[in-house]
């Protein structure tokens, strides 16, 4: 009889065995605390529950007992700098190996809960002691203190990176990098600060374990942006109380900040094919944002020459990975950051580096090729980029006011050579991307911009012409112009509408309507104004020619 009672014992204990396992699955903090032991079939009464509550709340509260105990140590030592009784710099030593001890305790601990604990206790000890020393008494150099803080940090990885204590290596580097950016700040020594978070940054970015810290990597980022941009406006104008720092000092920061966060990214999605976070993304633009501004700032005088040159050599780079690298993925993450990067740095690089008329010119090109790449490939945020590149070349080149003055105000003769072009360059952007059949409401709302524009180019080269013809018999009036925008505008408006039918695109049919409601609008605004009685009779009469010959042309050519 005693063999079965003794295996029914072993198969309760391997039964409390496996719960507690799951428990340390489901539940890690809670794992290290006993559980309750009751013998199979025996129910727990509410006194043993009771016992083992208190077991637990003990385990807590001597926890924060020997926390406590740690704080008032550091508060001892307080009072022995305060007293003068050791000299300073050797009590804030102590100190200092003080707050690495606790975090050698927190690293050693066998629970999470400990772990966590003693961290803070360490980052409590370090923190005040490090700012007075600093600020109040001056007993460390800034430089001093920026040491030692990047050494927390290191320190804190080096003793958590085999046993893998997230608790620790967070509450460790979150507040060196914290009290980093502090003191930047009121120290008025930001450079020294904006190193130590400098190398935190590139810790976070290129240990092996840099996928599970985004939540340290996040704020500590975020931590050394703060500390540039303080770095880059306490030094753009004169302030008290700060000192000058030479160019290549303002500059270096901006531009490691830049170089890390570069490198990183790219190692990870073009070397090893990684998928690019939203935190990625972002700081890497705040990183390239805030080195724009620093090198604009402070640079040589050709600083935005070479600003501009560095966008465009990017923007090959990032077209580079996309096409080769990123367009075979199956990750469109990637591809689209990286596309969008390479938009706006070729974007800012044209306006930096190149003249107006170099920049329509450049800008123009892009917007064709864009634009053909786009619809070949179905990409459709090249298409947008493209009609973003066409409408940028049409304001640098003058178009649009070419165009304001030929459809609204008085002709100014001829386009220039690089607005006529630019116009050229519309009509074949709707060209190529008027291949497709059946489009969304988004590629046709784009489809109707570049139209649109393509449609004022048409229209303004065919109302100076017309002026150009009429100059030859006689002196162009106010009611001769007004005359010839209403010709030209209405049988634009039924050729629209034909071609709308013919080629079965729903954006040209809108704008041939659009069109007669600007001729409707323009018959009050300039013809009935500025007319003669003759030439107002011949406005309205090809106006309701055109609205009559509209819908029919429509008809006739689905019918056909």
């Amino acid at each position: 009889m005693s063999e079965p009672s003794d295996a029914i014992e072993r198969l309760a204990q391997r039964i409390e065995e496996l719960e507690r396992r799951v428990d340390a699955l489901e539940h890690p903090l809670a794992a290290p605390w006993p559980r309750l032991a009751h013998k199979p079939g025996e129910t727990p009464t509410p006194a043993s529950i009771e016992a083992a509550g208190a077991a637990q709340a003990g385990g807590i509260f001597a926890v924060l007992g020997k926390a406590m105990l740690g704080i008032a140590g550091a508060y001892l030592l307080r009072a022995l700098e305060e007293t003068g009784t050791l000299p300073r710099l050797l009590v804030a030593c102590a100190g200092i190996v003080y707050a690495f001890l606790w975090m050698a305790w927190a690293a050693r601990s066998p629970r999470q809960l400990n772990n966590a604990i003693y961290a803070c206790t360490s980052a409590a000890i370090l923190a005040p002691m490090l700012w007075e020393l600093t600020l109040r008494f001056q007993s460390v150099s800034a430089a001093f203190a920026a040491g030692v803080l990047c050494a927390y940090a290191l320190v804190a990885y080096a003793l958590t990176r085999k046993r893998n204590l997230a608790p620790v290596f967070r509450v460790c580097v979150i507040a060196a990098a914290g009290l980093s950016l502090a003191l930047a700040i009121a120290s008025h020594a930001a450079l020294p600060f904006t190193a130590a978070l400098l190398a935190m940054a590139a810790l976070g970015e290129f240990v092996p374990e840099r996928d599970r810290m985004i939540e340290i990597r996040a704020p500590v980022a975020l931590a050394a942006d703060a500390a540039i941009w303080n770095l880059i406006y306490a030094n753009f104008s004169p302030h008290a109380g700060f000192p000058e720092l030479g160019r290549t000092s303002l500059l270096a920061p901006a531009i490691a900040l830049f170089l890390i966060f570069a490198a990183g990214v790219s190692l990870q999605t073009i070397v090893r094919g990684a998928r690019i976070a939203v935190f990625e993304t972002l700081q890497s633009t705040i990183a390239f944002l805030l080195f724009a501004v620093s090198w604009a700032d402070f640079g040589p005088a050709s600083a935005t020459i070479v600003l501009g040159i560095l966008c465009l050599t990017l923007a090959a780079t990032c077209y580079a990975a996309v096409f080769a690298v990123f367009a075979g993925q199956s990750e469109p993450r990637n591809f689209a950051v990286f596309a969008a990067w390479g938009a706006a740095l070729l974007l800012w690089g044209c306006l930096l580096s190149l003249s107006p008329a170099w920049t329509a010119a450049c800008l123009g090109g892009a917007a064709i090729a864009a634009t053909f790449v786009g619809r070949r490939k179905s990409w459709v945020s090249f298409e947008f980029y493209g009609a973003l590149f066409l409408f940028t070349a049409a304001a640098e080149s003058g178009l649009f006011s070419f165009l304001a003055n030929a459809l609204v105000s008085r002709p100014s003769g001829a386009p220039s050579l690089i607005a006529g072009l630019i116009g050229v360059a519309a009509i074949l952007c709707y060209a190529i991307a008027g291949l497709g059949p059946e489009e969304s409401w988004r590629l046709q709302a784009l489809h109707l911009a570049v139209a649109a524009l393509a449609l004022g180019a048409v229209l303004a080269m065919a109302i100076e012409a017309l002026v150009a013809l009429t100059a030859l018999m006689v002196a162009p009036g106010a009611h001769h112009l007004a005359l010839i925008r209403t010709l030209t505008l209405c049988s634009a408006a039924v050729a629209l509408v034909f071609g709308g039918a013919r080629w079965r695109r729903a954006e040209l049919t809108r704008l041939g309507y659009a069109t007669l409601a600007l001729v409707a609008v323009k018959l009050v605004a300039e013809d009935l104004r500025h007319g003669h009685l003759a030439y107002i009779a011949a406005s309205i009469f090809l106006f309701a020619l055109a609205l009559i010959a509209a819908p029919r042309v429509a008809r006739a050519r689905q019918r056909a």
